[in-house]
Order: structure tokens, then sequence, then C-alpha cells
């Protein structure tokens, strides 16, 4: 459990700091990182990188839009079929960013399993 714990709070912070450098993708960056170092077991290995991107960008994203009303949300919102809800949109886009996350801290542990069986 405590290694969970601390896959999800490494993973938060080297998506804050790769995020001020990167575009977008550097949260797959974090979370393949951590999937290197840490060896979770199961379903953890999607589900803790999936949790904490999906935080970060649900809070960065709401924190973002709040500043302007979100009125730019509103307006993207309306280009998806969300009927212009901004919350909704924040909710899908830390999903897209969860999955993407989950996805490299699979591809990082499936790394750790094929260079330790050569």
């Amino acid at each position: 459990m405590t290694k969970n714990i601390i896959n999800f709070i490494v993973t938060i912070i080297l998506a804050i700091i790769l995020s001020q450098f990167l575009p977008w993708w550097s949260v797959m960056v974090a979370a393949f990182a951590t999937g290197l170092f840490f060896s979770l077991k199961r379903a953890s290995v999607f589900v803790v990188p999936f949790l904490a991107i999906t935080l970060f960008w649900v809070a960065y994203s709401f924190w973002l839009s709040s500043t302007n009303d979100f009125i730019l949300a509103k307006k993207m919102a309306v280009l998806l079929p969300l009927n212009g809800n901004a919350y909704l949109l924040i909710l899908v886009t830390g999903i897209i960013g969860g999955l993407a996350a989950g996805v490299a801290g699979i591809f990082g542990k499936q790394c750790v399993t094929l260079l330790s069986k050569s």
C-alpha cells in the first residue's frame, strides 16, 4: 500500500515539474519513469498513474479555467457534445490524461519485466 502512495505522489510531482518544460505528453514520461522505478502489482500499475494524472489535470485545468470564469472551457464544451458544461469538459480532460498516464505506467512496468528476463 505504501508503494502505491509513494508512486502516486512521485508521479504527481514529476508531472508538475515536467509540465513546466514539456508539452502535454510529459505526464506520460512521469508515469513511465515511476513505472520503471516503483514495482507495483497487477491493476495498480495502471490505476495509480491514472488516478494521479487525472487528479493533477482536473485540478490544473480547473485552476486555469477559473481565472477567466470558464469562458474558454464553456466555448470548448459547446464544440464537443457536452452541452456547454465546462465542468464536464474538465472531467473529460482529466480522464484523457489519466488514460495516457495509465498506459505509460503499464509500458514502464513491461520494460522492467522485459529487461529483467534478459
